[in-house]
């Protein structure tokens, strides 16, 4: 290992950076880590300040014209864009008060409102990773990545604050939720509902793909007008009519509160806040910590924020319990700061 070490000291003399970080990755992102600073400039250890830590985000919503409601976001230099339709089907007979927040075959192109009677595919949000947002994926099937973070942002947007939880787990409880409120997509109990079908697309990949998909869905979700429909009972049809700025009679989806994930490396003990691809493929372990931000922003209803759910994958964390309650504590913080930008 020292002869590695050595070896790589040596090369680094005499290669460009580029190359460098190449070939001895590791190496690479222990000098900087080693001198205080990350590889994209943000600092880190002692040097790190709340505001100077995460990577620039930003989200634009209306960006998909055709679509109900769409948000486009960018984490750094990840970008994705979630769209949303609607479909109008009956509800399950075991909750004929509730609707569907659903996933549909693609994202383009986004119809405005289509209708349906069936109830196949209606149990988690999509996210498609393509061969366009990076090279690690390829044409076919979807990648394992992507059906893991479509189940994960399924139990995001369908669960339950917990106020307690085991360390080192991925604790969500999703028949309810206080994030997305089913009842309110309801349109005649036992007959119609709403279908919200959620399409997130990342267009480049570079790290916190999970944090910006939330993003993006709660932006969505917070501009989605829902048409006024009324359920006939004699012709057991569904008549809607579709919102326009002349014609304000739509209604919003109440949202009990507003998640947000925010993610977090370990690398040699040193811990990175919202690590990018590079950073993230070598950490030794990684954190995503979700929170639903509070309604007031006063520092006590923020210090209270709840927690939605904890995942920690790779080693144990360096630290343990003081690393995990550091995460919280940071991650409460940046979800106040990405709520502020979704509400201007």
């Amino acid at each position: 290992m020292a002869a590695t070490a050595t070896g790589a000291t040596a090369a680094a003399s005499t290669l460009t950076p580029a190359l460098f970080k190449r070939l001895h990755p590791r190496p690479y992102l222990d000098k900087f880590i080693g001198e205080g600073v990350r590889p994209d400039g943000r600092p880190v250890g002692a040097q790190a300040k709340d505001q100077a830590v995460w990577r620039d985000a930003s989200i634009n919503i209306g960006s998909v014209s055709t679509a109900p409601s769409s948000a486009l976001v960018r984490l750094g230099k990840t970008t994705l864009v979630c769209g949303v339709t609607l479909e109008i089907a009956p509800p399950d007979l075991a909750t004929p008060n509730q609707g569907f927040i659903g996933v549909s075959p693609d994202l383009f192109p986004l119809s405005s409102f289509s209708y349906a009677t069936d109830s196949r595919e209606r149990t988690v949000p999509n996210v498609d990773l393509s061969p366009l947002c990076s090279p690690l994926f390829r044409p076919g099937p979807p990648p394992d990545e992507a059906q893991v973070l479509s189940a994960r942002l399924r139990d995001v947007l369908l669960s339950y604050a917990l106020h307690s939880l085991p360390l080192f787990t991925f604790h969500l409880a999703s028949n309810s939720s206080n994030v997305v409120s089913l009842s309110s997509l309801i349109i005649e109990p036992g007959k119609a509902a709403f279908v919200v079908y959620l399409d997130v697309v990342c267009l480049n990949y570079d790290g916190g793909v999970l944090d910006a998909a939330v993003l993006a869905c709660v932006g969505a979700l917070k501009s989605l007008v829902l048409p006024k429909a009324t359920f006939d009972i004699d012709t057991n049809a569904t008549i809607c009519e579709r919102p326009s700025p002349a014609n304000d009679s739509g209604s919003r989806i109440p949202l009990g509160s507003e998640p947000y994930s925010v993610s977090f490396g370990v690398f040699n003990g040193q811990l990175l806040p919202d690590p990018t691809l590079f950073e993230s493929q070598l950490c030794s372990s990684q954190v995503t910590v979700v929170v639903a931000s509070p309604s007031s922003s006063s520092p006590s209803s923020l210090k209270a924020a709840p927690l939605l759910g904890v995942y920690q994958a790779g080693a144990p964390l360096e630290g343990g319990r003081e690393t995990l309650r550091q995460c919280v504590a940071m991650a409460r913080t940046r979800a106040e700061e990405l709520r502020g930008m979704v509400a201007q």
